[in-house]
């Protein structure tokens, strides 16, 4: 199950990504809001996206605003969450190789949708490398500890 969530400036990317998840994919997922283009606060919807990932109530999160940049600060927040804002393909598929991020941020006014599908695409179908990223990976969270 993917969480999913934008504010009113990633309304319409949302609206793609879920016909492209469960039309195209065949996947399941939250739509955790907003669900209008009316403007409102991405920190409400982001966060209770966030906290379905971190708790395991979903696997993996995508988040859309107009940067990207406000959803990802504050999915990064939340327990056990490792958000990735991506702008190009490559990116989103290091941020799952590398990093292991079971959250994708993408903003809506900066990616085009070819590119924001092929992200989709990339970052839900890399695995996790593991190896020597394991140990870095496992270091990020010991750190909100200390």
């Amino acid at each position: 199950m993917l969480a999913l969530a934008s504010d009113h400036a990633g309304f319409h990317f949302k609206e793609k990504i879920k016909k492209l998840l469960s039309d195209e994919l065949g996947l399941e997922y939250k739509d955790f809001g907003t669900y209008s283009d009316s403007s409102c606060d991405y920190p409400d919807f982001a966060y209770a996206a966030a906290k379905a990932v971190g708790t395991g109530e979903c696997e993996k999160g995508i988040l859309v605003c107009g940067s990207g940049i406000g959803m990802d600060i504050v999915a990064n927040k939340v327990e056990n969450v490792r958000s990735a804002l991506c702008m190009t393909v490559e990116m989103a598929e290091l941020s799952r190789r590398h990093n292991d991020a079971n959250v994708l941020s993408i903003g809506e006014r900066l990616t085009d949708w070819e590119t924001a599908e092929k992200m989709i695409r990339v970052w839900l179908s890399t695995p996790f490398e593991g190896g020597r990223h394991l140990r870095r990976v496992e270091k990020i969270h010991s750190l909100s500890s200390c």
